[in-house]
């Protein structure tokens, strides 16, 4: 299973419920590695779509305590034990957490790639993915050459669990 987020310099991904920016480069690239794949992330995270809406073409699993919760095109779970279950059904390379925070936490230690788009930059943030550089089971396999969007510089970064 991949994971796929944006971090800034102190691995901060969002501020009350929004990304901390928006990289049209960035944003191509999620799209091109999610379109017609399965993306797994938190009610938050859907509610943070514009409109609130699922994602276009792509599975959207929505994982949220809240049993009564009911979104067209979205497969609605509520454990991390059912979405384990469920993403069984699809060949792992096509499996996509994307977010939030306490989604990326709890399903990390199921994935074996993380594709991280970083941002050389610190923001305010009030929600943070874990910084692989300091976990000695993820190894950072690739790196892209330094992009720049206006005076912000960034790479793409792929880790994978050794």
């Amino acid at each position: 299973m991949n994971l796929i987020v944006a971090v800034d310099k102190n691995w901060a991904i969002g501020l009350k419920n929004q990304l901390l920016v928006r990289i049209p480069a960035d944003q191509r690239f999620f799209r091109t590695e999610t379109t017609g794949k399965v993306v797994v992330m938190g009610r938050s995270t859907l509610e943070s779509f514009p409109g609130g809406q699922p994602l276009k073409n792509r599975t959207n699993i929505v994982i949220t305590r809240q049993n009564d919760y009911n979104m067209k095109d979205t497969m609605i779970l509520h454990s991390i034990e059912e979405a384990l279950e469920e993403v069984k059904k699809y060949p792992s390379n096509d499996v996509y957490v994307i977010g939030g925070e306490s989604i990326y936490k709890q399903m990390l230690p199921y994935c074996d790639v993380a594709y991280v788009t970083k941002i050389d930059y610190a923001y305010e943030a009030d929600t943070y993915f874990p910084d692989l550089d300091d976990m000695p089971d993820w190894e950072l396999a690739e790196e892209s050459e330094e992009q720049t969007y206006y005076d912000l510089e960034y790479t793409f970064r792929k880790y994978v669990r050794n």
